[in-house]
């Protein structure tokens, strides 16, 4: 099982989590392949769909078989069930859009990385009393970077990332990084729909690519 430190360390170095659900297991592992040939050593895989259980066991055999030194999450955890069932699929580190109390506890348990969800400052001094290392700040789009900047010296010292909105642009990225985040979690803007559905491999390559060196330029 991943050490919790070196699956924070991962996603900071990295400082962008691609995160993406599809209901095709095959397409499924072929992004991932795709992610890792660009760089990506950490990322996840959200729970989002009845094929999401199926879909990650292949994909984690395909991790353990092909692409090593790659952590693989499991994301749109929102209960205890949840965390264990993919804890024993064998994933790295839980990801939540919530903060609830049993996640937390298996995360615990397992001495995982859980990295729960929050929206406001109430939630993330609930996330903080449950010992999250690292924070969602979600849906980012409807908080903006203006919200990081406003609470980071509430929170001193707490890792924020932001998850929902956070474009393959310059602006963006290095806006986020302003603001006090330490990493960004990119979803449907580099893994969109139209990727997923038109197999569209090289195109994803490529804006892995420029994403994460956007990052980098950024941190």
């Amino acid at each position: 099982m991943a050490n919790k430190e070196e699956v924070l360390d991962s996603i900071l170095t990295q400082g962008m989590l691609p995160l993406f659900f599809y209901e095709d297991a095959e397409v499924s592992v072929e992004i991932v392949r795709t992610l890792y040939k660009a760089g990506v050593r950490v990322l996840e895989y959200t729970n989002r769909g009845k094929e999401a259980l199926h879909n990650f066991r292949l994909i984690k055999k395909a991790v353990v078989e092909e692409m090593p030194c790659l952590y693989l999450g499991i994301g749109t955890i929102k209960t205890g069930l949840e965390a264990e069932t993919f804890v024993d699929a064998g994933a790295d580190f839980l990801v939540s859009p919530i903060v609830d109390n049993e996640v937390a506890m298996v995360a615990s348990n397992y001495k995982m990385l859980w990295i729960p969800g929050c929206m406001t400052p109430t939630e993330i001094h609930i996330a903080q009393q449950y010992k999250a290392m690292l924070i969602k700040l979600f849906p980012a789009n409807i908080l903006g970077p203006a919200f990081m900047s406003s609470i980071r010296e509430l929170f001193a010292g707490q890792l924020f990332i932001p998850t929902g909105g956070v474009e393959i642009e310059a602006g963006n990225i290095s806006g986020w990084f302003r603001s006090g985040v330490c990493a960004v979690g990119m979803g449907s803007k580099l893994i969109s729909k139209q990727v997923l559905d038109e197999r569209l491999y090289e195109q994803l390559y490529a804006d892995t690519v420029k994403a994460l060196e956007l990052v980098q330029l950024s941190k």
